[in-house]
């Protein structure tokens, strides 16, 4: 068989179509979850802790010098991708159950 033939056959399976459709929404939903975390959540949080920006915080480790950046640990960044991380993987967690629920529906009306 050939690489062609094969790959043709890859490419039409439903499961290979599936899997780019949700990586395409999934990296879509990313955005509007990162956008949801800097933007709505964190400065709500940043003003009842005293008006911190979380973007900014960070802890210097090397001040910058004459033709060097300095050097810092953004923890704050960390934060938000932190809790970025936390809403998709619980989103997740979320329609997989769903899916779950409905294939378990399912092969109970199948069994009847």
């Amino acid at each position: 068989m050939s690489i062609m033939k094969e790959f043709k056959e890859f490419a039409v399976k439903g499961d290979a179509v599936d899997m780019a459709v949700g990586i395409v929404i999934g990296a879509s939903f990313s955005k509007i979850v990162t956008s949801l975390v800097g933007d709505v959540i964190m400065p709500p949080i940043g003003l009842i802790l005293g008006g911190v920006d979380f973007k900014n915080l960070k802890i210097t480790l090397k001040a910058a010098s004459a033709g060097s950046p300095e050097v810092t640990l953004n923890y704050g960044q960390f934060i938000n991708t932190a809790i970025d991380f936390l809403i998709v993987a619980f989103c997740i967690f979320m329609v997989v159950k769903g899916i779950n629920h409905l294939k378990k529906d399912k092969a109970k009306t199948d069994h009847k």
